[in-house]
C-alpha cells in the first residue's frame, strides 16, 4: 500500500514534540520533525503555561511537515498532560494565561470543596482521586480569585482541546482528558452538572464530550496555507498523554488483563485497564482514580509524583555548577548504598519545592533517617522510593480487581531508566518489560490511523506498537531484601502522622 502520514503533536511537562508516523499497513515508524522546551513560567506571583509560544512551535513543526510531506499527510492529532485548562469568551478569545499544574493557588481548595459538597459525594459522581491539581479545585481558585473570568467564560476546553481548537476550530471536549477533571460522571459519560452546580460553578462553559478517534473537523483554511499542509482531518486521540499511551501499550493479552501499566515520565501513573469505573468505598480509601480509556474501557490507577524528583534533584545539581545528565546520574545511583534513605514521593513537600534535595533531606530528619547528602545518594532515594510506592500501589490495584498481576509493562520517557526498572522489578517481584519509550506518540498515531479505517480493534493497534517497537524485560533480583525494606517504607507516613 502507498504510504501514509500521520501527524502526532505530544506535549509533556517538560519537552513537546511534533512526530510524523509513517504507517506502510504493518508498522509505525517514527520522525521526529521538531522538539521544543515546555514548562511553567513565573508570572506576577503564579505559575502559568506558555500557550501562545507552544501553538508557535506547534505551527514551526506542521510547517516542517508541510515542507518534507505536502499532500501525503493524512491527518493530525495533539496529546497532552491532564486537569489544565483554557477559557474561551463567546467570540473564542483567550481569557487569560491557563494555568499551570503546580500553582499554588488550588492549596486549600479541598476544604472549600468539602464545604459545598461532601468528599463521598465527590467520588461517587466522579470517581476520581483527590489531588489538589484537578481541575474541579482549579475552578474554585478561579471562581474564589478571579470571578469576571469565570463569568465571561463561554467555552471550557482542555489543553489538548485547546490545541486543537487552535488547528480546527472545533469546541469539543475529548473523552480520556475530561476524565481528569474530577467534573466527569464515568457512568453517564457525561459533565456531574449537578456535583458543579453544587459546587457554584456555571455549567454553560463545557462542551460536548467526544470519544477518542473522533473526526472533529478540518485545518483551518488560514493554517493550511501556512504550513503547506492539506486542510487534512483533525482527530482527536487519546488526548490525555497517558490515555494515548495506555493504548500504545504492547501487550497481546488485552482480553485476559493480567498485566498492569506504568506510564513512567514526569508522573507516574500505575494502573490496570477496566471495563468499568470501579466506584467503591474502598476505591475511595485507596484514593484510585478512574480515567477514560480507548474502546471505552476505564483506567483505574493512581497518580504517583514521578521522575519530576530526579528532573528537580538535577535542576538543583545544575544550579550549583554540577552539570550532571540522567545517564551520570543513574551511574552515580548504582555506586550509593542501598535502602539507606526513603522519602513518600506523594508528600506535599515534593509538589513543588524550590529545593528538591532540600525537600528530600527535611523528610528523612523528619522520620528519623540518614540523610542523603550526595548526589548518588539523593537519586537513588528517589528511585528506590518510587519502586517501593509502585509495589503498594501494584497490592492496592489486585485487591480491588481480584486479578493477580504477571507482568508490568513501563512506557514512556522512564522506561529508559534501567535502575528504576530493575527496582521495580525486584520491589513489585513482577517481570517488568520496558518500551515503547514513544507509547504516548504511537498510542496518538494509531488511534488516529484507526479513525481511517485502517485498523479495527484496540488488541490491533497493540500488535502494531509491538511489531514496531524494541522491548527489554527486568526479572526480579534481591526480591528479600526489597520485601524487607516495604515495611520499614510503610511506616514512614505513619511515623509523619
Amino acid at each position: 500500500m502507498k504510504q501514509q502520514v500521520y501527524l502526532g503533536v505530544d506535549l509533556g511537562a517538560e519537552s513537546g514534540r511534533v512526530i510524523a508516523g509513517l504507517w506502510d499497513g504493518k508498522t509505525m515508524q517514527l520522525e521526529e520533525l521538531h522538539r521544543f522546551a515546555n514548562g511553567g513560567v513565573p508570572i506576577a506571583d503564579t505559575l502559568r503555561w506558555n500557550t501562545v509560544g507552544l501553538w508557535s512551535e506547534i505551527q514551526q513543526g506542521l510547517t516542517l511537515a508541510g515542507r518534507k510531506f505536502g499532500k501525503g499527510v493524512t491527518s493530525v492529532g495533539v496529546d497532552t498532560w491532564g486537569v489544565d485548562f483554557a477559557l474561551l469568551s463567546k467570540s473564542g478569545e483567550l481569557l487569560g494565561q491557563p494555568f499551570h499544574y503546580r500553582d499554588a493557588r488550588t492549596n486549600g481548595m479541598f476544604q472549600a470543596a468539602f464545604e459545598r459538597v461532601p468528599r463521598q459525594e465527590i467520588f461517587a459522581e466522579t470517581g476520581l482521586q483527590f489531588m489538589e491539581i484537578n481541575s474541579l479545585y482549579q475552578l474554585l481558585a478561579l471562581r474564589k480569585n478571579s470571578p469576571e473570568i469565570l463569568a465571561a467564560a463561554e467555552t471550557f476546553l482542555m489543553m489538548p482541546d485547546f490545541l486543537n481548537y487552535c488547528l480546527s476550530g472545533a469546541r469539543v471536549c475529548e473523552f480520556t482528558d475530561a476524565t481528569t477533571t474530577q467534573c466527569v460522571n464515568p457512568k453517564k459519560r457525561a459533565w456531574a452538572y449537578g456535583l458543579l452546580e453544587k459546587c457554584g460553578l456555571p455549567t454553560k462553559m463545557f462542551p460536548e464530550i467526544v470519544p477518542p478517534g473522533n473526526r472533529i473537523g478540518s485545518l483551518r483554511k488560514s493554517l493550511a496555507a501556512l504550513t503547506g499542509l492539506d486542510r487534512i482531518s483533525v482527530v482527536a486521540p487519546a488526548t490525555h498523554d497517558t490515555g494515548s499511551a495506555v493504548a500504545g501499550v504492547p501487550t497481546l493479552h488485552t482480553g485476559k488483563r493480567n498485566w498492569a501499566y506504568l506510564s513512567s515520565g514526569t508522573w507516574s501513573l500505575l494502573g490496570v485497564e477496566v471495563e468499568e469505573a470501579l466506584i467503591t468505598p474502598r476505591v475511595l480509601e485507596l484514593n484510585f482514580t478512574n480515567e477514560g480509556g480507548v474502546d471505552g474501557t476505564y483506567r483505574l490507577l493512581k497518580n504517583i509524583v514521578g521522575l519530576w524528583l530526579v528532573q528537580q534533584c538535577r535542576r538543583a545539581f545544575v544550579a550549583k555548577g554540577r552539570n550532571y545528565d540522567y545517564a551520570q546520574l543513574v551511574d552515580l545511583a548504582v555506586a550509593a548504598p542501598p535502602f539507606r534513605s526513603l522519602i513518600d514521593p506523594n508528600d506535599s513537600l515534593f509538589l513543588n519545592p524550590v529545593d528538591m534535595p532540600q525537600a528530600m533531606q527535611e523528610f528523612c530528619r523528619a522520620t528519623g533517617q540518614a540523610v542523603p547528602e550526595t548526589e548518588g545518594q539523593f537519586i537513588r532515594c528517589a528511585l528506590e522510593s518510587l519502586a517501593l510506592t509502585y509495589a503498594g500501589v501494584l497490592d492496592g490495584l489486585e485487591e480491588l480487581t481480584g486479578v493477580k498481576t504477571d507482568v508490568i509493562h513501563i512506557v514512556g520517557g522512564g522506561s529508559r531508566n534501567h535502575l528504576l526498572n530493575q527496582f521495580t522489578a525486584s520491589a513489585c517481584n513482577r517481570l517488568v518489560v520496558a518500551g515503547p519509550v514513544e507509547a504516548t506518540v504511537l498510542g496518538n498515531l494509531l488511534v488516529q490511523a484507526r479513525s481511517q479505517g485502517e485498523l479495527q480493534s484496540l488488541a490491533e493497534i497493540r500488535s502494531v506498537v509491538t511489531a514496531s517497537s524494541e522491548l527489554m524485560r527486568f526479572e526480579p533480583a534481591d526480591v528479600a531484601a526489597w520485601r524487607d525494606t516495604r515495611g520499614r517504607f510503610a511506616a514512614l507516613g505513619r511515623r509523619l502522622g
